[in-house]
């Protein structure tokens, strides 16, 4: 219905002349590495890892809470059910997983915003699921709707952000049951890069399958990828019936979900490395088998949220070498699972965006370059240990990015490269400031940031003496100013206000 709804309102004539007046968004395309891989865990490591994974999965087992349809799937795909618990015969979760892609592609309504997810890509996705927002000016405080469009159109005018991402932040002034709608349509129409669905209940995945339907059309949406989602698993070996109820819906209609346990080290899972690696693999294994019960070839991302515990605190901390080296090898034994990887992010526990939050998040990033992770959720805008969504640090992180997207390229040794005309041209004791090569050269040469101050110190002084935060604050109100909304059929964007006011008129506002 949805559909049929799409094409008597279709207005393209409308939405091209739309599309020839539209300001171009600059947007840098995912990250394909040319460099290798770090790895830290030698073949016996990985293997000694491996059974004792499938020795959790067969001896001591994963609940599957309040679930009869995932136990009674599960009994028939031969495994041993006693109560909620479920024992996996050693080899049958690693069979299943078999079916899952190794890439696939998620669309995008802007086609040339489409994304491919897996090999030895990296696309990188905002924050996720702070109930908090700060800026410079109104300080922390909870989210509204308005701050979500806010970080949506951030993200959309972030050149090396390749993904618009989920719950950016909570909008804690929407009612529970109906924020899900008004946060599917700040993605669908302030952005026209892909994005994340609904994963709060079940009724709240179909709303964003069927809300894609009058986006992309429901046949597109059946036979393509055009939803990333995030499923966690609550550590240790527990699987509830909301994050699987969303996957179960995802998976049946050919959407993507990221499978991912949540490990605070200490807390959730065992204070050392190869413990916390034991259970991950052991987590993942039996979510993405799970999902390969539900539909064979449904797509999935085999991910992993670490983090470390001070153990005088009990809080939470980022940017570790105990964490980085988790990361490093998850992402060994997920690529020897043949799955694409999600893990790492802009991760601090530092209340501002200050030299606490740089340090733990260029650690956690490049932690995440050089691990090979696919899927990089978190990428711009984390504060506070995911408590708060900050408006200046999400435009220093989407900044910072870019240097990602340079270390990835490698090192060119073409005759370009090589620059052997160069070092010819000026000889011992000159300068290069104006050889051939250079003046070829120099537009392109260096990555530079938009946000950093490089003026002496004289000029910089003149300039107010603005520190990061500053400048930052100013590059957010600039990028809103002159953030214009990207084109869409006024046919298609008609079905999508009715069915969003068709559904908030059905139920009681509801608010826990």
């Amino acid at each position: 219905m949805a559909e049929a709804r799409t094409r008597r309102r279709g207005g393209g004539g409308a939405a091209r002349r739309a599309e020839r007046t539209a300001v171009k968004i600059e947007c840098a395309k995912y990250i394909t590495r040319n460099i290798p891989n770090l790895e830290i865990l030698n073949e016996e490591a990985m293997e000694i890892i491996e059974y004792n994974a499938e020795t959790v999965l067969e001896e001591i087992g994963v609940n599957f809470v309040e679930n009869p349809g995932a136990l009674a799937r599960w009994k028939e795909a031969g495994a041993d059910v006693d109560g909620e618990r479920v024992r996996i015969p050693r080899g049958l979760a690693r069979e299943l997983c078999k079916t899952a892609p190794s890439s696939f592609t998620q669309h995008a309504r802007n086609p040339e915003r489409n994304v491919e997810i897996g090999g030895k890509n990296l696309v990188l996705a905002p924050v996720y699921g702070p109930p908090f927002v700060r800026d410079a000016d109104g300080g922390r405080r909870y989210a509204t709707i308005e701050d979500f469009r806010n970080f949506v159109r951030l993200g959309y005018m972030s050149k090396y952000l390749h993904h618009s991402g989920g719950t950016v932040c909570e909008p804690t002034d929407v009612p529970v049951n109906k924020r899900h709608l008004d946060m599917l349509h700040a993605h669908m129409t302030l952005s026209d890069k892909p994005f994340m669905g609904s994963v709060t209940a079940p009724e709240r995945a179909q709303d964003s399958v069927d809300m894609c339907g009058i986006l992309f059309g429901q046949d597109f949406v059946q036979q393509n990828t055009v939803m990333t989602s995030l499923i966690n698993i609550n550590s240790p070996m527990q699987f509830d019936d909301v994050m699987m109820g969303a996957m179960e819906v995802f998976a049946a209609n050919n959407q993507a979900s990221i499978i991912s346990p949540f490990i605070v080290g200490g807390a959730m899972a065992p204070v050392s490395v190869a413990g916390t690696l034991t259970q991950v693999l052991a987590e993942v294994l039996a979510g993405v088998a799970y999902s390969q019960l539900i539909r064979k070839g449904a797509p999935v991302v085999a991910g992993t949220f670490v983090s470390s515990i001070d153990m005088n605190s009990g809080a939470p901390t980022f940017g570790t070498p105990e964490a980085a080296n988790v990361t490093y090898g998850a992402g060994q034994l997920f690529r020897r699972l043949g799955l694409p990887y999600r893990s790492a992010g802009s991760f601090n526990g530092s209340k501002l965006p200050d030299a606490q939050a740089a340090y733990e998040t260029a650690n956690s990033l490049n932690t995440g370059l050089l691990s090979g992770v696919n899927f990089m959720l978190h990428s711009a805008g984390w504060l506070e240990g995911g408590l708060v969504a900050s408006f200046e640090k999400f435009v220093m992180d989407a900044d910072q990015l870019g240097v990602l997207h340079g270390i990835a390229k490698g090192v060119e040794v073409d005759v370009n490269g090589q620059a052997m005309d160069a070092i010819r041209e000026v000889g011992p004791g000159g300068h290069y400031l104006g050889c051939e090569h250079t003046q070829a050269n120099f537009k392109s040469a260096f990555w530079r940031s938009e946000l950093l101050d490089y003026k002496p110190y004289e000029t910089w002084e003149e300039e107010g003496a603005r520190d990061t935060q500053a400048l930052a604050k100013e590059k957010v109100k600039k990028m809103l100013s002159d953030y214009q909304e990207p084109s869409l059929d006024p046919g298609i964007a008609e079905g999508l206000r009715d069915y969003i006011a068709e559904k908030k008129a059905s139920m009681p506002d509801a608010f826990t």
